[in-house]
Order: structure tokens, then sequence, then C-alpha cells
């Protein structure tokens, strides 16, 4: 008894050194061109994901009554370890804690979903998990930062109370994300961490590899453009894991008043920030595979003009055209039909014109040259862009360099200040080299 007390002890122990920070990390050497394929260490099956070493925090979760922020990507690899996209080779984290006897009250749904099948920007609706009977609610659409009452029993929330629905003791956040600023995944973690900390309820980030860690770039966001789709301070591409960012909204006192939340991450085994790492389960319904994920910091821009990204195609983020981009430029063509996350997807029936990028060598930076060469070969530059694309870059300054003929050259040489900064900011949030 005196040894099993002992060694959860030192359990909780390491897991505190790595919330707070104590936690041996690099010196910032990450340069937006300094990573290329050759230097990284391919050793994706030595990967372990954090939802995958239960000894870590199946102690934490003992006697709890347990919430999960969840989708289709929470999964437990079997031996630890992912091998394929074979679903064989994983189970849902809900059923595998379930199975555990973890006392799973809760799961907030991301935006496209539990199961990830929902439009991106769809409003997704609460309801109940078919399988396990779990209630799940959607934290995207008007309820993006859960409420007090779905997380504690309250009076507003009588009629939880009567069915037997508990409050919620600790939260757990396991998302896949692919690290870009306007992939709302880290908006939902902001909201979340904000909402448990003022319930002071604590946060356990299961953490996952970021594909695009290799690499930091873009344009630092300016406060008056903050948006879901951009809630911080930072450039597109951020280069951190979702638990690195976590420490980094606490650290910085990012969430409203400041105040912090009880935060604990549990890292990944055999992972630095120029590892490769395949993705088994996509993110979401429009990013299939690992080429659309590598080109969707650079493409996703194109999601603030009239030239579509492939949604309602096979090649969603691999392919980009509009029916006002010249045919005798661009040789190839697509035509848009609805499909699973795109129901209706831009340009619907027609025919674009555009460049077919799926067989591209994999991006270190981000590329600004399909932007900006087809801003100057539209026919209708008055509406090339929409209102949307200055939350996407977070500034007003993109849009204007590109419409005034500046090089990408010219236009990155303005962001390497805020670049600076900002890794000199994030150093003390990391975890992995």
């Amino acid at each position: 008894m005196r040894f099993k007390m002992f060694k959860n002890t030192v359990l909780l122990f390491v897991l505190v050194l790595i919330s707070c920070g104590n936690f041996s990390k690099r010196d910032d050497q990450s340069n937006t061109n300094d990573t290329t394929e050759e230097s990284k260490d391919i050793i994706p099956e030595e990967i372990t994901v954090g939802a995958s070493q239960t000894e870590l925090y199946l102690p934490l979760l003992k006697g709890k009554n347990v919430g999960i922020v969840a989708n289709q990507s929470s999964v437990i690899f079997k031996n630890g370890r992912q091998m394929t996209n074979d679903q064989a080779n994983y189970t849902h984290l809900v059923d595998s804690l379930l199975a555990m006897h973890v006392a799973v009250k809760k799961v907030f749904a991301p935006e496209h979903g539990f199961r990830g099948t929902a439009d991106a920007g769809e409003v997704i609706k609460d309801g109940v998990d078919i399988k396990t009977g779990i209630p799940i609610i959607s934290l995207y659409g008007d309820n993006k930062k859960p409420k007090l009452e779905q997380l504690k029993e309250t009076k507003k929330y009588e009629k939880d109370i009567e069915s037997g629905v508990s409050s919620i003791d600790i939260m757990i956040f396991d998302l896949q994300d692919v690290g870009a600023r306007f992939y709302t995944y880290i908006s939902t973690l902001h909201y979340v961490m904000e909402a448990c900390a003022e319930a002071n309820i604590p946060v356990i980030i299961f953490d996952r590899p970021n594909p695009n860690g290799h690499y930091v770039d873009g344009p630092i966001l300016e406060p008056e453009y903050k948006s879901f789709v951009g809630m911080h301070p930072i450039p597109v591409v951020h280069g951190m894991t979702i638990g690195e960012y976590a420490r980094m909204i606490n650290g910085e006192k990012w969430l409203k008043n400041g105040i912090q939340c009880k935060l604990t991450v549990i890292p990944i085994k055999n992972y630095t920030h120029n590892t490769a790492y395949s993705l088994p389960i996509k993110p979401s319904p429009n990013l299939p595979n690992d080429t659309s994920i590598n080109l969707y910091p650079s493409l996703c821009f194109f999601e603030g003009t009239n030239v579509s990204v492939g949604r309602g195609t096979n090649k969603q983020f691999q392919v980009f055209g509009s029916p006002n981009l010249p045919k005798d430029h661009y040789t190839y063509s697509f035509t848009p039909q609805p499909n699973e996350g795109a129901k209706t997807p831009p340009h619907l029936g027609k025919i674009c014109f555009g460049m077919d990028l799926s067989t591209s060598k994999q991006l270190t930076s981000l590329d600004l040259s399909y932007l900006i060469e087809a801003y100057q070969h539209s026919s209708n530059k008055k509406s090339f862009f929409n209102a949307f694309f200055i939350k996407l870059a977070g500034t007003k300054n993109l849009q204007l360099q590109i419409e005034q003929g500046l090089s990408e050259k010219e236009i990155k040489a303005t962001w390497a200040k805020g670049l600076e900064e900002f890794k000199n900011m994030r150093q003390p949030y990391l975890i992995y080299n």
C-alpha cells in the first residue's frame, strides 16, 4: 500500500513538472526556411501519443466524473503506437475509457462534430452518442464556450440533475490539430480552458504531434481582427503541439481577465518538432491526407477569395481554381460537386481552372506564390478578396500588399520582426526539441 502511494506521488510530481514547464527543451532554432525533408527523423512507428499512455493519467481519473472534448481523431492505439489507419489498430478514447471503468459523463464536440463529418462552418447540434448513450454538447455554433450549467450542477440545469447527470470533476481535451492559427480546434481549446478555469475544473491535455510543427511562418494576428479563426497574437503557422499551445495560453494569460487553468499535459513519447508524422485519421472532412494537411496553411487563404480550394472534389486543399482564372494559363480544371464535408461547395457545378498541387514537394514555409499569381491573373480583381480574407490573415496588410504588387519575398520581409518576437515568447512553453 505504501509503495502504491509512493508510486502515485512520484507520478503526479512528474506530471506537475511537465505542466509547469520544468521540462528540458531546445533553444529555439526554428527558421521558416532551414528545415528540409532530409533533416527529419523518420521514426513515426516509435511515437506514442498522450492518449495511449494510460498509465500516466488513469490515476488522475479514478473516482472522478469526466468530461471529454473529442472527435473522430481521439483514439487510443493498440500496443501504444500509431502504425496504420486500419480501424482494427485503435479504439475511440470514449469507448476505451468506459471499458476501463472511467466515469465519462459528457462529450463536448468541436467544429465538424463528434464523428467529424459535418461541413466546415456547419452548426453542430447537441445530441446523444448512439453507441454509449453519453450526452454530446456542441462547441460550435452559438455555444463555442461550455456554459457553467453544462459543467456544474446548478439550478439552471435542473433537467440534468433530475436525470442523474453529475457535475464534471475533470476535463480531458484530445483533438488532433494541424498547427495553423485558423484551424478552429485551438480556439475551442481557449474557450474550454477558460470555462474550466472559471468553474475550477482541472484540464488534462492528451498531446498529439503537429504535422506542421517543423516551421513557423506568417503574419502575426493583430488584436482588432480577433475572431474564432484567430484568437491570439500568433503567426499563421505556430509550430507547437496543442499541449504546448495550451501552456502558452495559460502562461500569457490570454484567458478572460487573465485567469489561469489548472493544466496537465500528457506528453508524446519519442517526438520532436522535426519528426515526420502521418496522421492515421483525417482531422476534418476536407483534410484527407498528408499533402492536404501540409498545403492547408498556404491554400486556406483562398477561402477568403473567389477561388476554390477543391471542396466538392476528392483533392480538397490539394488543388485550387476558379471560373475567373484563365484556362489558357491554368490548364488544370475541376468541377465541384456535393460530397461529405461539402454539401454546397464554392462554384458548385462550375468548371474551375487552376492548379493541381497533389504531387508537390512538402512545404517548409508558407507559400504565397499561388495566391499572388491567382490574383494577378484573375479576370475580376475587384471581387477577388472577400471580408473573410482579413480574418484569415489576421491583418489588413497582406491583402493590401498583394493588391499593390509586392513580391512574396517583400511581403515575408515585413513578417520577420513579429516572427522573431513570437519565437522568443513561445520558448518557455515548448515541451519538445
